[in-house]
């Protein structure tokens, strides 16, 4: 039976925010929306069309681009993954690349107007768990439950270094470091709905936890909240 509430979850960048959200969701069948991709969907159709060069942004034509650009999800086998325009592109945008420019893309006030339209239609019959920058404050300020994740950057950093490493990408850890330090500071200095905890969210930090200490301590909290409903 589908849960009548969301949860949001908010969160520095590679801090694990879409693990736990898929595990919760997994765990209580809600439907999980990964917010960051569509940030990076958007980011990627920039650098494919050239709206995005050296990291320079032309703004203008991102303007006239944004009614040509649809994001979705499509769920198979408890597997989301982001469609842009039809075309799965779930394994392009986890690159370096896009990580590289998508914190340029995240504080175009016109995208975040767009896809916060989007994200809330997407939460308005609730049981949806979705985890950004700005889910409890801006997205679901409303929300039930409301989690704001953090690690020190340096675990981040390791943490998305192997990751990358994994994939087969040449990258060293001081570049995925310096992009940790550069996203944090740009999500976090943003005008538009920058990175805040929402004053009612419990934070969680697991610089020093295992994943699933983590996730039971989360799943805690879920069942707690909902016993006492």
């Amino acid at each position: 039976m589908p849960l009548k509430i969301n949860i949001a979850i908010d969160g520095h960048s590679s801090c694990g925010k879409s693990t736990i959200a898929k595990a919760i969701s997994e765990k209580f069948g809600m439907r999980y929306i990964d917010t960051g991709a569509m940030y990076r969907a958007i980011t990627f159709y920039c650098i494919q069309n050239k709206i995005i060069v050296n990291k320079q942004l032309n703004l203008e034509l991102l303007i006239e681009n944004l009614e040509n650009i649809n994001v979705s999800f499509h769920y198979k086998n408890k597997k989301s993954n982001t469609i842009l325009n039809g075309k799965n592109i779930e394994n392009e945008i986890r690159g370096l690349e896009v990580s590289e420019n998508v914190s340029i893309i995240s504080k175009i006030k016109e995208v975040r107007n767009k896809l916060v339209i989007l994200q809330q239609e997407m939460g308005k019959e609730k049981n949806v768990v979705m985890d950004g920058r700005d889910i409890g404050t801006k997205v679901f300020p409303h929300a039930e439950i409301k989690l704001f994740v953090t690690a020190d950057s340096d675990i981040r950093a390791k943490r998305r270094f192997e990751e990358l490493q994994n994939k087969g990408d040449n990258i060293n850890f001081s570049e995925v470091l310096e992009n940790i330090n550069l996203r944090d500071k740009n999500d976090s200095e943003r005008e538009i709905n920058p990175l805040t905890k929402a004053n009612d969210a419990i934070e969680i930090n697991n610089s020093d936890i295992t994943v699933y200490d983590q996730n039971e301590n989360i799943f805690k909290i879920i069942t707690d909240f909902l016993d006492k409903k």
